[in-house]
């Protein structure tokens, strides 16, 4: 089920109207169709279920023994306290016990899960939790570093402020392993 554009056309009338503003006037008659398609995008994800990214894991035989690490991923989610984007870098290792995954299927999950009305804590730990559940790997760690609109441009407006969350699985729960992988991360900054 997707977005009801429609209703969310209707929705951001009344919300010109509740402002003040006139919603025919010129520059904002086109607003509520591009709010619209623009949730479309930002809430995309509530009808997908990111495990079927890593339905199609390849088998590799016993455990490797090497760490698969994504850094700089660019996200963009959408805080649900005030519907205000939240836009960061996530940093993504695991470590494959007998499958990997293509590494655009990661990027999937973290697209999915990230088009939803999310809170930055929770979106760490579905991300963990999707490829501890759809690769079985020996450990999980996910490192989310954002900056939130709704502390940027309203309220404390700290424009420099950015958050950092971190979720792990099995081995890499272990905080010298976590350290590891922390320094590798912050090698590629």
């Amino acid at each position: 089920m997707g977005v009801d554009k429609a209703r969310i056309e209707a929705a951001i009338s009344e919300i010109l109207a509740a402002i003040g503003e006139d919603p025919n006037r010129e520059g904002l008659g086109a607003t509520p169709r591009r709010v619209a398609d623009a949730y479309g995008e930002f809430f995309g994800g509530l009808g997908e279920d990111p495990l079927e990214h890593l339905r199609d894991s390849t088998p590799v035989g016993a455990h490797t023994g090497e760490l698969v690490l994504l850094r700089d991923v660019s996200f963009r989610s959408v805080c649900e306290h005030h519907l205000l984007p939240f836009l960061g870098t996530a940093h993504i290792a695991y470590l494959p016990n007998d499958h990997v995954v293509g590494l655009g299927r990661i990027l999937a999950v973290i697209e999915t899960i990230a088009a939803r009305p999310q809170l930055q804590e929770r979106l760490t730990e579905e991300i963990a939790e999707t490829l501890q559940e759809g690769l079985d790997p020996l450990g999980v760690l996910v490192v989310l570093d954002a900056v939130h609109g709704c502390v940027g441009a309203r309220g404390p407006r700290q424009t420099g402020s950015s958050t950092v969350t971190m979720a792990s699985r099995g081995t890499l729960s272990d905080p010298v392993a976590r350290a590891e992988i922390v320094a590798l991360i912050a090698a590629g900054s």
